[in-house]
């Protein structure tokens, strides 16, 4: 459920009528619903009530300062995958207590910064990782509190490049080489072993790839624990997908948190542990939506194109995945549909947001949306094309405010300057 909606003919964002903030803020522009953001995360919580998890939002799904601090007054924690992401969830206000820190790379600085930070968890996704972090907690005087991710080899299918749990893809331990990195880890004196984690991927939209990996993954936890390790914690990652509409719909919505719930408590209840979650594109992804304006309607010799304000920099998943993003008139007129190819201003042919999508008329200047697009839309924007980034607009109620403004072509500018030249180092 979102709080986006047709009203008097115009879309609204809960009660703001987005021709009207297009009018004051100016196009391209994300629009967050406030009231969209708390529903799912207390749909998400609700549904796990009994188990007391900890919730750890998944900060790279939408790290925006007004976002995180939305989680923050719902009690949720953070799961970061940089320095930078640990940084702003610390500058929202979320307690280190309840910050998870995965990723492949984690830097020595990073360990550092989240160690001086006090988080409650490293999940460690390699031997080499394993290394690096006891070397730096002994030499702060700590101790790391860890959970290895273990690679369950379980195909969650979807989109290639968002599976991480099959034997191939870069994240995490081998499960059948995990007792052997749990007996390492318990020689390491800067190492305190808590727990065992699991993600699979992204977007996915039936449980029995959760099931095919949960049932592993407790496996294991037994097996360590008889192998003499305090298990307490068991980390199980997010995944569940958002409906996005269109051919990879097919299969119907993804499944409700109420019913994750059900197999999770069946599989782990018995385990007696700590659960934590690392929720993202389902608590933001139908909370945001980008609006764009009509430059012009180009009537080609094959086919007719509605060329946007915005472009692939600003909303790449399309570009990156052949992602579906529903698109709507903010004001939709009458008329028979007609089919465009939906494109931006970027200078490359893959600036292509969708291929002959059936749409009321459109004329220069109409207003349109990008549904479901506030998960890994804004986070991954860039400048390409010397284009400045999109600014951001959270909705409450009647209220709105630009929690990220766009940047003028003098901002853009002013990190870069001439060379101020310096003779390099000799080396032997």
């Amino acid at each position: 459920m979102h709080h986006f909606a047709l009203r008097d003919g115009a879309l609204h964002a809960e009660d703001v009528n987005i021709e009207t903030l297009a009018a004051l803020v100016g196009t391209p522009f994300y629009c967050y619903s406030t009231a969209t953001l708390r529903r799912h995360i207390r749909v998400f919580r609700e549904a796990f009530a009994e188990l007391a998890p900890l919730i750890a939002y998944s900060v790279k799904a939408n790290s925006n300062l007004s976002v995180l601090k939305i989680m923050r007054e719902e009690g949720a924690g953070a799961d970061v995958v940089s320095g930078g992401e640990l940084a702003r969830a610390l500058e929202a206000g979320i307690d280190p207590k309840k910050i998870v820190f995965s990723g492949v790379g984690k830097t020595r600085i990073e360990m550092a910064a989240a160690l001086d930070a006090g988080i409650h968890q490293f999940n460690v996704e390699s031997e080499p990782e394993l290394d690096a972090l006891n070397e730096v907690a002994l030499s702060r005087g700590a101790r790391a509190p860890v959970a290895f991710r273990i690679n369950p080899d379980v195909s969650a299918g979807g989109h290639e490049k968002i599976s991480t749990g099959k034997a191939e893809d870069k994240f995490g331990v081998a499960w059948t080489r995990a007792p052997a990195f749990y007996r390492k880890a318990a020689g390491l004196a800067g190492i305190e072993i808590k727990g065992v984690d699991v993600h699979i991927g992204s977007q996915i939209s039936d449980l029995e790839p959760f099931e095919r990996a949960f049932l592993r993954v407790a496996d294991l936890v037994r097996a360590l624990r008889a192998d003499g390790h305090a298990i307490d914690r068991l980390d199980l990652g997010g995944g569940l997908g958002v409906p996005y509409g269109g051919p990879d719909q097919s299969g119907g919505d993804p499944p409700h948190p109420d019913d994750y719930a059900k197999l999770i408590r069946r599989i782990a209840g018995p385990l007696g542990v700590q659960l934590i979650f690392e929720p993202g594109r389902m608590i933001v992804g139908n909370a945001g939506i980008l609006v764009s304006r009509v430059l012009y309607v180009k009537r080609g010799e094959a086919r007719d194109f509605l060329i946007l304000d915005a472009g692939m920099n600003d909303l790449i998943r399309p570009a990156l995945y052949d992602a579906y993003h529903a698109v709507e008139p903010v004001r939709p007129r009458p008329g028979a549909l007609e089919a465009y190819d939906v494109v931006g201003p970027v200078c490359e042919t893959g600036d292509r947001f969708a291929r002959q999508r059936d749409l009321p008329p459109m004329v220069e200047g109409d207003l349109v949306a990008f549904k479901t697009a506030g998960a890994y839309g804004a986070v991954q924007a860039s400048q390409y094309n010397s284009r400045p980034l999109v600014p951001e607009v959270l909705v409450d109620g009647a209220r709105y405010a630009i929690v990220r403004p766009r940047p003028s072509f003098d901002a853009m500018l002013a990190d870069e300057r001439n060379p101020i030249w310096e003779n390099a180092a000799q080396t032997p």
